[in-house]
């Protein structure tokens, strides 16, 4: 198997709360984002993709965590990012938008996509965590 490389932003609002994009393929909730092209930047990527999602321009704050879904080999980076323009508007991938608050999170989403945005949200956690997956849950 071989490995991919995803990018996500988590866009935070000036009351901290996380802007999560609801997937038409499957309903779920999660922060904007997809897989890097080979030939694009780490920050390039970032900001395709969650333009693409959500038709945001943002800026990204600083990396808030790396994370490995061990079951399809794909290594996610995700960073918090500030918005600085464009206008939500979903699309062909995005059915709606949802501001949510930190305790709103974990109920919102599988674990191994609510710990990215609560690292993100979280002023007082470690600087850059690095956590592995299986898809749903954390794994040690």
């Amino acid at each position: 198997m071989r490995h991919s490389v995803s990018v996500a932003g988590v866009v935070v609002s000036d009351d901290g709360r996380a802007l999560l994009i609801q997937r038409r393929d499957n309903g779920r909730w999660e922060p904007p984002g997809g897989v890097l092209e080979l030939d694009e930047t780490i920050v390039d990527g970032l900001l395709r993709e969650v333009r693409e999602e959500t038709g945001l321009l943002v800026e990204p704050v600083g990396l808030t965590g790396v994370y490995k879904n061990m079951t399809r080999g794909v290594v996610a980076l995700v960073f918090r990012c500030w918005a600085t323009g464009g206008e939500l508007t979903t699309n062909d991938e995005v059915q709606a938008f949802r501001w949510a608050a930190f305790a709103d999170v974990p109920s919102l989403m599988d674990e191994a996509y609510a710990v990215r945005v609560l690292d993100a949200l979280r002023a007082d956690g470690p600087a850059c965590p690095v956590r592995q997956h299986d898809g749903v849950n954390l794994v040690p």
